[in-house]
């Protein structure tokens, strides 16, 4: 008779419930959980590098009022994900529920968008990374290896930013693939470092410049430098148009909460941890980047000079603070979008491993692997590769040196990503009273949140999706094509996914994967490892018995 294996523990015995053996290490703590989507938010690095698109389409008012707005609606997105975190714990969050709650099409379409918003974190992250190290770097005058980063010229600029991208993704990656016990580490110091980051850039920008705007242009001046309109900033076409363009400032910043249930399988009591680390993460990150949003909106005194040079953050504190103290801020900036990005490739990593173990990755034999460190490597170097590949033609940028292939993929990421969040939403909505809930649970009121949530996201990919400025216009004359808003590529990435499961996924995706079964005890009745166990090392050589002496 098979012998029945030990009773295992809870966390353990959930996830074998949902089918999955335990093989990552379940080592985090609820604040590691809820630290890893913090850090991924990160509002050191969305606030600060897509500050322009409010800034240029709105202005102050689409910051000062456009941000707290938005968030509470996001916070309706993030509470729906973390119901679904709490029912089913796993590492492959939105592609999984999908598949449970409305089948293995859903599911495909799901992953799919989930990986490409998730690799486009990973690149946008990045990039922004390394324009904010090149700008601290320039503010230095420093010469490294015979480049001279403070050279203004638009095409050297562009070329040292991607020579930055590419030492950050490589960094990025070794950190994921040698420092795994480092990164709970990591996580919890990066909230530490964003929360006393926050409030240090707000004391630079609050006692640094000699005066400051009041506070009816912060929260009523409205700016149309987008091109469109003539300029006015009055009228439907402002408030329906030209607002909803600097919505990326606030949906690119709240994106990545899913990470914690993609570390669910590697966090301690997870179906509360992780469910409170999705929407804590959001809540409180909207607190800190509002703060720090009003805090630069407040120091923009020279207003014709941050307009001149695009309307980023960084001619803010140039223009606002002394060049000591806009090294201070440049750098807080600078870690911790490093903190965000190395984070963010773990979520990726993690969500690609998940998605390889389902059998849904092309290549998944090899991406489900995990090193002797229980480290999903292979998963971990595409998802590097991925980034670097996507990012490619922001190395070109434009004559003015304008990387808009950054700003492409930011706004991608964002609709991919809110798209693979409000699928399985659609889906618990669409189950309704047939939905078994864990521990955390909207209750009755799912129904208004959830309802209010899919709204949001439908007006948010509208907003996303139009062009942002004239010569982005496909059927204008002066169309270009670095003008033009790349974010609708997410829906032709969709429909091609959609064909590929008709034509042929549809035969081989059966959705998750069963890896173990356990009986009504918790006993362990069979398991199979995802991750195949290298095979063992062969016998030693076994010697001759010695010759007997004649």
């Amino acid at each position: 008779m098979a012998q029945v294996k030990p009773q295992i523990g809870h966390d353990e015995q959930r996830l074998a419930e949902l089918g999955y053996k335990q093989e990552l290490t379940r080592a985090w703590s609820s604040f590691t959980n809820f630290a890893i989507s913090f850090t991924i938010i990160s509002v050191l690095a969305g606030c600060f590098t897509n500050f322009s698109f409010a800034w240029t389409a709105g202005g102050p008012i689409g910051i000062s009022i456009g941000w707290p707005v938005l968030c509470l609606f996001v916070l309706l997105v993030a509470v729906s994900m973390a119901e679904l975190t709490s029912a089913m714990p796993t590492a492959g969050g939105p592609y999984w529920w999908a598949a449970k709650l409305g089948g293995k099409g859903w599911s495909w379409i799901t992953g799919w968008f989930n990986i490409v918003g998730l690799v486009g974190i990973v690149a946008g992250v990045g990039y922004g990374a390394a324009q904010f190290l090149h700008a601290l770097l320039s503010i230095y005058g420093l010469k490294i290896f015979g480049e001279h980063f403070a050279d203004t010229n638009p095409s050297h600029v562009l070329h040292q930013t991607f020579v930055l991208y590419l030492i950050i993704l490589i960094g990025y990656t070794l950190v994921n693939i040698f420092a795994d016990r480092l990164l709970a580490i990591f996580n919890n110091v990066s909230v530490g470092w964003h929360v006393l980051g926050v409030l240090a850039i707000i004391l630079l920008l609050a006692l640094v410049p000699s005066h400051h705007q009041d506070a009816g242009f912060v929260f009523g001046q409205r700016f149309n430098n987008t091109g469109f309109h003539g300029g006015h900033t009055t009228g439907l076409f402002f408030w329906l148009y030209l607002l909803p363009i600097g919505f990326i400032l606030t949906m690119y910043t709240q994106t990545g909460y899913d990470a914690s249930a993609h570390t669910s399988e590697e966090t301690r009591g997870a179906a509360l941890s992780a469910a409170k680390g999705v929407w804590r993460s959001v809540f409180y990150s909207a607190i800190a980047g509002w703060a720090v949003l009003l805090a630069l909106v407040f120091a923009a005194t020279n207003v014709p000079a941050i307009t001149e040079k695009g309307g980023g953050s960084i001619p803010v504190i140039e223009t606002a603070l002394t060049s000591a103290a806009a090294k201070a801020v440049l750098l807080i900036c600078t870690v911790g979008q490093l903190f965000c990005g190395a984070a963010g490739l773990t979520s990726a990593s993690r969500t690609w491993f998940a998605f390889s173990r389902d059998r849904g990755m092309p290549g998944w034999p090899l991406f489900r692997r995990l090193n002797q460190q229980r480290v999903p490597l292979y998963a971990v170097i595409a998802v590097s590769i991925a980034a670097l590949i996507i990012t490619i033609p922001a190395y070109f940028g434009n004559k003015v040196g304008f990387p808009w292939a950054y700003f492409a993929i930011t706004a991608i990421c964002t609709v991919g990503l809110y798209l693979a969040y409000i699928i399985p939403v659609f889906l618990r909505l669409r189950m309704g009273n047939r939905f078994q809930p864990g521990p955390w649970t909207l209750g009755r009121h799912y129904k208004w949140i959830n309802v209010g949530a899919i709204a949001f996201v439908v007006l948010v990919v509208y907003a996303l999706d139009i062009p942002t400025v004239p010569a982005g216009v496909p059927w204008k004359g002066n169309f270009k094509f670095e003008s033009f808003n790349y974010a609708p590529l997410v829906l032709v990435i969709g429909l091609l996914v959609g064909i590929w499961w008709w034509l042929d996924a549809k035969n081989r995706y059966t959705g998750p994967v069963r890896t173990i079964d356990t009986d009504e005890l918790g006993h362990v009745l069979t398991e199979e490892p995802a991750s195949p166990a290298p095979p063992p090392a062969p016998p030693p050589p076994v010697e001759p018995p010695p010759t007997p002496a004649s």
